[in-house]
């Protein structure tokens, strides 16, 4: 295991613990393709297992492979905030899964979050690659994990700041505590993200 230990300078640290009611709610890159190159590498695995004269098969799997096999730290997008004067509210990476992640959030500001199902940054590869496997891209990406993009909330000024980025995607906003943590359907349903983790995500393809 490795520890970083570093230092910055007062008041340009981000926690968890900073989110305020009505932040946006923004993520880094897309979602989802860390955990479906880990399905292909099991799946040829398998396959290998069965009959050792194969060679597996990972022509067309290039983009979610190396997500899975050589993330990188999203330094570039430290940089955007930093040229356009942004300081997040909050900050953490996705490792267990956007859900997991806005949860930490939550608890640790007090507040609560919504996000749009149609805000969520899917690759087409993702995309592709869940169908298939008969899996949901939607729940690939909410529960997956080890993405180790940048989930984090800015204050709505920033907005038009945070739209010049193209690395980043805003996808939802922070709320009151009392309302939880929410997942906005395309046709405005509510999905309490409280209650469905990546351990239930184990058991089940779909929400």
């Amino acid at each position: 295991s490795i520890t970083l230990i570093g230092e910055g300078k007062a008041g340009e640290i981000t926690y968890r613990s900073g989110a305020k009611v009505n932040d946006l709610l923004v993520v880094s890159g897309n979602l989802g393709a860390s955990y479906l190159g880990l399905q292909i590498l099991e799946r040829e695995k398998m396959i290998y297992e069965q009959n050792q004269k194969t060679q597996p098969v990972l022509d067309g799997y290039s983009e979610l492979l190396e997500r899975q096999l050589k993330p990188e730290a999203r330094f570039d997008v430290i940089n955007h905030l930093s040229q356009a004067q942004i300081i997040p509210s909050s900050m953490i990476d996705i490792s267990d899964g956007l859900s997991s992640e806005c949860r930490h959030i939550a608890k640790e500001s007090n507040v609560g979050i919504s996000i749009y199902e149609d805000k969520i940054p899917i690759s087409n590869a993702a995309r592709k690659t869940a169908k298939e496997l008969n899996l949901d891209p939607l729940v690939c990406a909410l529960h997956g994990g080890e993405d180790y993009e940048l989930l984090f909330t800015v204050s709505t000024q920033d907005f038009d700041k945070i739209k010049q980025i193209d690395s980043v995607t805003v996808i939802g906003h922070v709320t009151k505590n009392k309302e939880g943590v929410k997942l906005v359907g395309e046709s405005g349903e509510l999905v309490d993200l409280e209650k469905v983790s990546w351990d239930s995500f184990m058991k089940t393809k779909h929400i």
